[in-house]
């Protein structure tokens, strides 16, 4: 239906919309049953035959399938409703059965040493006993002698005793968090649950370890027995190589501290820091720092070098190559990437989007009723997803606003939208008739199908959920076909779109290394055979193959002579069926190698160290949010070397935490951010001024260098502290958003709708 603006271009009020009564989330029960009243979230209604359970969601599913005497069954279901409903029931069965046997792991692995004679407390289910502490006084032990009306009244009153003490105990955890500003996330860690074991296993009168203990004794034994866990690193790092990154960062006291980190593939571990507040980031600095370590590590293990492409890490990458040949330097994918990312937003089509669409954010954000009924509107859900970067946030909110689209248009046509003094301003006129423009949801749609190929591959290279490199350069050339396809494949609408992704890519991601991991990889090479016949892919073999032997020219002429016909003609074991597995899209191509590879070995082990290879050093850059977590203004005079074993404790520890998470599948948006400063452009207005992660492009910059020392004035001026000198002071200005809404590497959110409710009729 078409709505007539009035004469002063406003939108006249119509009835308002009617409430949606199913819940948030995707919950096969709201297939079957919708809320009875939309403020009481507890009674759903049947469809089948009106029934109201009073339960939630995961009650009325109880109904539905009819799983005990305690819930009325539906007589009307149909088969496909019982057995979508009760395969539901029992995911969420296997779903806390896991989080209960993974929280009694963490328990049984708490060991603390009793001393002979002390009491087992009442009740207690751990295999080591417990003291008893003074709250036991109020728990009586059951007597086997008494009659059956005893015990159960006993037992009835230990219990409700037990939740006593529970909470009394959680009131001084309570109050310790909210005294110290502890992230309430922070009480969801493994290590937290397994502290609150030791202490009670323990019993009354712990002593709480010093400043000095936590300082000196316990941190060097907590970094030697992170250290112990990463023991199978090196392993891997001896068999398939490993890379070495590295990245500089500035504290608050003006000390630059600069990091090393290496990836194998089992992912990135950091290895170590170094203050070098007393000399310039020049080549040779940055050279010996990344010599030292490839040195530590062992030069016959390191395969690459990862950094961004700054000057002074390109005049660090000549004078490695002149000392170790064999190494490659490569540059981040993450930082190209996201270089594309921001060439294409500044093209006039796609900014004059983004501008309109901050526009309307602003003004929802900025005026405390606006906020408040458009999250009425959309259950509560933020349309400002930050990212960890401008570019991510960009995006990450633009689909939000495609998601909630028709909420949003349902907003702003609402009667209590326009009787809302705010709106009738000019902003707020601006605002309703964005939301309510056809082209501009047009554009965002644009905005999002040539995003989303570069945004899915950022995933890809920045998510650390596998060796990026194997795939890198093939998603790459697809990324560039579907951006094609965008525009309807018209050259004349995509060529400044494709000429900014060419420039960016050149010299950066298509290096003899990118491009040989691309052969390598049958994913591609198999499914289209005219790759083998490409001149410049033949070309970047032999440049890699005559890198990565050195030397040798006796291996080197083997491998590429003999070894390669077999794997580029199909023949040998890589003819056989069971070989095709390369055609699945999650298939492992080191795996593969170690499979069939076994007639060209020389190839083989050149192919298995290459595809583990990372294509980006953005592991090595999240460190630096560590740093700020742990060098606060409260913190600042920690030493360099504690500050080195604090990040190299809770970095590692994250990093096996993220792997096992991945080996559970648990996967969470790597793009996503529970940090608002790189979405401030969506909040207020100059708001991109204060985003913390600049990406800069040196070739399209200054390229000067100073005649004496040779140095690029820019990095004389980030010594000197300019840029910090005229950015934006961020204090004051930056805004948050609700912590809760969005899902992190950190936080594992639930869903409302698996609760168990309690019925009233049970007790």
């Amino acid at each position: 239906m078409d709505i007539d603006p009035g004469a002063d271009g406003s939108v006249p009020p119509v009835p308002p919309v009617p409430p949606v009564l199913i819940g948030n989330s995707s919950d096969v029960g709201w297939k079957y049953g919708k809320y009875c009243d939309p403020n009481n979230k507890s009674k759903v209604k049947c469809d089948f035959c009106g029934h109201i359970s009073t339960g939630g969601i995961y009650r009325f599913k109880k109904h539905i399938v009819v799983v005990d005497n305690v819930v009325a069954s539906c007589k009307k279901a149909t088969p496909e409703a019982k057995e979508a409903c009760k395969k539901a029931l029992e995911k969420t069965v296997v779903t806390k059965g896991l989080k209960r046997q993974h929280d009694q792991d963490l328990r049984d692995d708490v060991h603390i040493s009793s001393s002979v004679g002390e009491e087992v407390c009442v009740g207690s289910s751990t295999s080591e006993p417990n003291k008893v502490g003074p709250m036991d006084k109020f728990v009586r032990p059951i007597d086997g002698k008494s009659s059956k009306e005893e015990a159960l009244r006993q037992l009835s009153m230990n219990e409700a005793l037990f939740k006593e003490r529970v909470h009394q105990a959680s009131q001084y955890v309570a109050r310790w968090v909210y005294t110290h500003a502890i992230p309430f996330n922070a009480l969801d860690n493994d290590e937290f649950k397994q502290m609150c074991e030791a202490i009670g296993k323990f019993g009354p009168g712990y002593e709480p370890p010093s400043q000095f203990d936590l300082r000196e004794k316990l941190l060097t034994e907590e970094y030697a027995r992170t250290k112990s866990l990463l023991d199978d690193r090196e392993a891997q790092k001896i068999k398939l190589g490993c890379t070495i990154m590295t990245d500089a960062w500035t504290d608050i006291k003006r000390r630059s501290i600069m990091n090393v980190c290496m990836h194998c593939s089992g992912g990135t571990s950091f290895l170590k820091s170094k203050e070098t507040s007393d000399v310039s980031h020049t080549g040779e600095v940055i050279f010996e720092l990344v010599d030292k370590a490839i040195e530590e590590v062992g030069a016959q293990h390191v395969m690459q070098v990862c950094t961004d492409n700054a000057s002074n890490n390109m005049a660090a990458k000549k004078l490695l190559l002149e000392k170790r040949p064999k190494i490659f330097w490569t540059s981040c994918a993450t930082h190209t990437i996201n270089l594309m990312l921001q060439g294409i937003g500044n093209i006039k089509r796609f900014k004059s989007i983004v501008d309109q669409a901050q526009k309307v954010t602003i003004f929802i954000y900025v005026h405390h009723k606006t906020l408040a009924y458009m999250r009425k509107c959309t259950k509560r859900r933020d349309i400002v997803r930050p990212g960890v970067t401008r570019f991510a946030s960009n995006f990450l909110t633009l689909q939000s606003l495609a998601e909630k689209r028709d909420a949003l248009r349902g907003m702003v046509v609402d009667r209590a939208w326009e009787e809302m003094p705010i709106v009738k301003t000019k902003k707020g006129k601006d605002a309703t008739a964005t939301l309510m423009d056809a082209n501009f949801w047009k554009g965002v749609t644009l905005c999002l199908k040539v995003f989303e190929p570069l945004v899915s591959l950022l995933r890809l290279v920045d998510g650390d959920v596998k060796p990026s490199l194997a795939w890198l350069y093939g998603e790459m050339l697809k990324a560039k076909t579907k951006i094609k396809e965008a525009f309807g494949n018209n050259e004349k609408n995509y060529r400044e779109t494709i000429a900014i992704i060419d420039k960016k890519l050149k010299g950066r991601l298509d290096s003899p290394l990118h491009k040989t991991a691309y052969l390598l990889n049958p994913h591609y090479t198999y499914a289209n055979k005219d790759i083998f016949d490409d001149s410049s892919m033949t070309v970047a073999l032999m440049k890699c193959a005559e890198q990565y032997f050195g030397e040798d020219e006796i291996s080197a002429k083997k491998m590429i002579n003999e070894e390669w016909l077999l794997y580029e003609n199909m023949e040998g074991p890589f003819k056989k069926k069971l070989a095709t597995s390369w055609e699945r899209a999650d298939y492992n191509p080191v795996g593969w190698w170690k499979l069939y590879g076994t007639e060209v070995p020389l190839l083989q082990k050149m192919a298995m160290r290459i595809l583990s290879l990372t294509s980006s050093s953005s592991g090595c850059e999240r460190n630096w949010s560590i740093y700020e977590m742990i060098h606060t203004k409260r913190r600042n005079r920690l030493t360099t070397d504690r500050l080195n074993n604090m990040v190299y404790i809770q970095f590692n520890t994250r990093m096996l935490s993220k792997r096992q998470r991945l080996k559970d599948k648990k996967k969470a948006d790597s793009l996503l951010s529970t940090d608002a400063s790189e979405a401030q452009g969506w909040l207020f207005e100059g708001g991109d001024d204060y985003a913390v992660v600049v990406f800069r492009d040196e070739e399209d910059g200054d390229q000067g260098v100073h005649p004496a020392s040779g140095i690029p004035y820019d990095v004389i001026g980030e010594a000197m502290g300019a840029q910090e000198q005229l950015q934006v002071r961020r204090s004051a200005r930056v805004r948050d958003l609700e912590e809760e809404e969005f899902e992190s590497d950190e936080e594992d959110v639930l869903e409302e709708d698996e609760i168990e409710y309690e019925d009233d009729d049970e007790y």
